[in-house]
């Protein structure tokens, strides 16, 4: 006799085939949603271990002669960063992160990184899958960059001159010498452009060998750091002035993207330069530095030559410390004039609301006021006007003399007109300018100090750079 299946039966075989295949899906469907999980956080990993090398790449083309040393430190760094961003076994997963690709166009450069990621999976094995891959890329592009190196010669630094220069050395190599261009300028009486910035190619001199070293000695930055000599008083705007025209000295088309001024002083303005006029006009018809002290009512002296550290201008135009008794009892002129008569971009008198001044020269005294005033004002305005042109202005400031209230208004400190000059977060409000490019000013309180502020500019012009 047949044996026959009843329907019950059947319905029981069948929800068994029901309910195996349920669980497949189900475990399948936990197991995609925890191994997904695991990817997800694996990615994350990976983003930001690719994010990591590809700044650091930007940041190490610095290091090298030529592209392809410069390409293999940047790959270095890379592949370093990586590693460290990225530990080898993280969550079972094994990665792989080919060299970036570095690739240099006229002084700008860009990085291109990408990853991935092998991932073991757990419950996903039940639906034929033993690895969930997962990939990453970062784009990292370094801005060509144009700067104006300002440095302050003055004689007051001469007891820590040594570590002065060579914290100044060791700023120059956070940069490339083979893509960014700079110029050289140093100040006390009068301001040296030591070196030029070059207007149409690329690079710098940070060394003799570096041609063009765009200096009339043929000598590179390095080699003309080494030889400063700290002498004479801080006619800051002389050196603020040619840092700016050094920068506008590219013709338009040329220009980098990025436009930094660095100017570091340890004193407040005391001198400025102009076209003063004498009691006998024509004891002196040329352009000289009028110089004064921080002291109460110091003594005017000059005229010093605008374009030499401290060299006193020719025949009667250097009267010494008698140059009140020779000049004109108004003899400031109305505007900055010093490299050109029809100059009126930079107003000397009436001044501003905190430092007013006016052309009055008739006694030592008043010579002080308005001259210490003057020079003030210009180099805040000087200041102003490039970062109205859009370029960032950074300072750095040396020692307690900065924090010290001197000059003829209460309250004026070297400290608060570098602070203006950068137009930092903390400037103070009759300067502060939220619409200009906003610049940082770090205070170097002893000699000690000063490498690490000059490391801190660096890191911040490479961190706007990208």
């Amino acid at each position: 006799m047949k044996k026959r299946n009843t329907p019950g039966k059947q319905a029981k075989g069948q929800v068994l085939i029901v309910v195996a295949l349920s669980l497949v899906v189900l475990i399948g469907t936990v197991g995609l949603a925890i191994d997904s999980g695991l990817g997800f956080i694996v990615r994350s990993k990976l983003n930001s271990a690719v994010d990591a090398a590809s700044i650091a790449a930007a940041r190490s083309v610095t290091q090298g002669v030529g592209e392809a040393a410069q390409r293999a430190s940047a790959q270095a760094a890379a592949r370093k960063f990586f590693a460290a961003n990225f530990p080898a076994g993280y969550l079972g997963a094994t990665p792989s992160f080919p060299d970036p690709t570095i690739t240099f166009d006229a002084g700008k450069v860009t990085v291109d990184a990408s990853a991935t990621a092998s991932v073991p999976v757990t419950l996903m094995r039940v639906l034929g899958f033993n690895f969930l891959n997962v990939s990453a890329a970062a784009q990292t592009i370094r801005k060509d960059l144009d700067l104006a190196f300002v440095m302050d010669t003055s004689g007051s630094m001469a007891s820590v001159g040594p570590t002065v220069i060579s914290s100044a050395k060791l700023f120059l190599t956070k940069f490339n010498k083979d893509l960014d261009r700079m110029a050289l300028i140093h100040f006390s009486y009068g301001a040296v452009v030591d070196n030029t910035i070059r207007t149409s190619s690329r690079g710098f001199a940070l060394n003799d060998t570096d041609a063009p070293t765009g200096s009339a000695d043929g000598k590179g930055m390095n080699t003309h750091i080494g030889k400063y000599v700290f002498d004479g008083l801080t006619n800051s705007a002389e050196g603020m002035w040619n840092g700016r025209n050094q920068l506008n000295s590219i013709p338009l088309a040329q220009r980098s993207s990025l436009r930094v001024i660095v100017f570091f002083s340890d004193g407040t303005p005391n001198t400025f330069s102009s076209v003063f006029t004498f009691k006998k006009p024509a004891d002196c018809t040329t352009p000289g530095s009028l110089i004064t002290n921080d002291a109460a009512t110091g003594t005017p002296a000059g005229l010093w030559l605008i374009n030499m550290q401290s060299s006193t201008a020719a025949g009667k135009c250097y009267q010494g410390s008698n140059i009140v008794k020779n000049l004109d009892a108004a003899a400031l002129p109305k505007w900055y004039n010093a490299h050109n008569l029809a100059d009126q971009e930079f107003a000397i008198y009436p001044g501003t609301t905190l430092r007013p001044v006016t052309n009055d020269t008739s006694t030592n005294a008043k010579t002080w006021v308005n001259v210490n005033n003057a020079s003030r004002n210009l180099l805040e305005a000087m200041a102003a006007k490039a970062r109205s042109e859009g370029m960032y202005v950074f300072t750095l400031g040396l020692g307690t003399q900065l924090t010290t209230v001197n000059g003829p208004v209460a309250g004026d400190t070297g400290e608060s007109i570098l602070k203006c000059m950068a137009n930092t977060t903390d400037a103070p409000s009759r300067c502060a300018t939220p619409t200009q490019p906003v610049g940082i000013y770090c205070h170097a309180a002893n000699a000690t100090a000063l490498k690490p502020c000059f490391e801190k500019l660096a890191s911040a012009i490479l961190r706007i750079s990208m």
